[in-house]
């Protein structure tokens, strides 16, 4: 059986073995953890580029070289996965970057702390180029956790068309273009506005490219959108909870997924400790309730699905712990492989194939 290597990026002091290669194998879901890498101090999101040669992380920090900010590091990928060559660092322009995207040969990054999202230009080797930022404006009911804008996501639309900023903070969606590697605010800039103290974090789209999920970590719900390519826009569709009725605790979700048939969707909550699984019906414009699957750990922050659809993994931050589920691909249902990863404060898993 050919096994799927795949990267966790996780929060890490300074000199620890902080970015870890695992290899996959997609039948059984067990887990082999390969190689670990002192990548800086917490790495907490990666992406890589198309090709697999370079891989991109955030260091999700309040300081940077002396200044408010983080940074990101440009890897290069050595033979097989198994090394990770540092190109160079740049400032994120940010306090406390926490994702970290591709969009036309530019490194996007979302500052939390700093509110605000940044563009880096690729060099032809791989190097990060100097970073620009776009500062986000907005508040939002909630005291403790949006006085201000809080940038939580970016990443481009499946078309191309536009790059999507969500901001805990403001409670919306900023839209942006990008223009010879930097961002550039789209008109209207506001693609969408969340229910005041809603506090949006993630979000994923459909791969009918029509419809998109948005996650709120304050209020636990999902929201279904309606894309609009030419505006640049979303509208509301149908709004459920990523928790069963019966919970009475907090919980604050954090990663969304879509299935790539297009027929399951995923969220993770960390508090009530599971992954609210929804059936996609009506080309994608519904949702329904289908289970909510204990994670095995404590804390679920970033979770992936294997590229073979089979397999879902669930980085379980507290309990340091990456558990595996099996998916019914008919059902979407996940059930324990009852195999797992054992890894400091795991955040975010990127598979390499």
């Amino acid at each position: 059986m050919k096994t799927t290597k795949l990267y966790v990026g996780t929060y890490a002091k300074p000199d620890a073995e902080s970015i870890h290669l695992y290899s996959l194998n997609p039948e059984t879901g067990e887990l082999t953890h390969e190689s670990g890498f002192k990548a800086g101090e917490n790495p907490s999101y990666l992406t890589l580029d198309d090709a697999g040669k370079y891989l991109y992380a955030v260091n999700e920090t309040q300081e940077f070289e002396g200044k408010k900010s983080g940074a990101v590091s440009a890897f290069e990928v050595g033979e097989d996965g198994k090394e990770l060559k540092l190109l160079n660092q740049m400032p994120s322009e940010g306090g406390a970057p926490c994702y970290i995207s591709i969009a036309d040969n530019t490194v996007l990054v979302a500052n939390y702390s700093g509110g605000n999202v940044a563009a880096l230009p690729l060099q032809d080797n791989g190097q990060l180029g100097q970073p620009s930022a776009v500062q986000h404006k907005g508040s939002g009911p909630n005291q403790e956790r949006q006085k201000g804008p809080h940038a939580h996501y970016i990443a481009p639309s499946p078309d191309g068309k536009y790059v999507y900023a969500v901001d805990l903070g403001a409670d919306k969606v900023f839209a942006y273009k990008v223009e010879d590697g930097k961002l550039v605010q789209h008109s209207p800039a506001v693609a969408y506005t969340s229910e005041p103290g809603a506090g949006p974090r993630h979000m994923a789209f459909h791969p009918s490219g029509k419809y998109a999920y948005l996650v709120h970590e304050l209020n636990s719900m999902v929201t279904v959108m309606k894309y609009d390519a030419g505006k640049g826009t979303f509208s509301e569709e149908q709004t459920l909870t990523t928790l069963p009725a019966e919970f009475k605790g907090d919980s604050f979700p954090a990663a969304i997924k879509v299935s790539a048939d297009g027929k399951s969707l995923y969220a993770s909550n960390r508090g009530h400790n599971s992954i609210a699984v929804f059936a996609l019906e009506e080309g994608g414009s519904k949702l329904t309730p289908v289970q909510h699957m204990s994670t095995g750990g404590d804390w679920p922050r970033d979770f992936a699905i294997d590229p073979s659809g089979n397999i879902l993994l669930v980085a379980n931050e507290r309990s340091n712990s990456i558990t595996s589920f099996k998916i019914d691909k008919a059902t979407g249902k996940l059930a324990a492989t009852g195999h797992e990863g054992q890894v400091q404060k795991p955040v975010n898993i990127v598979f390499r194939d």
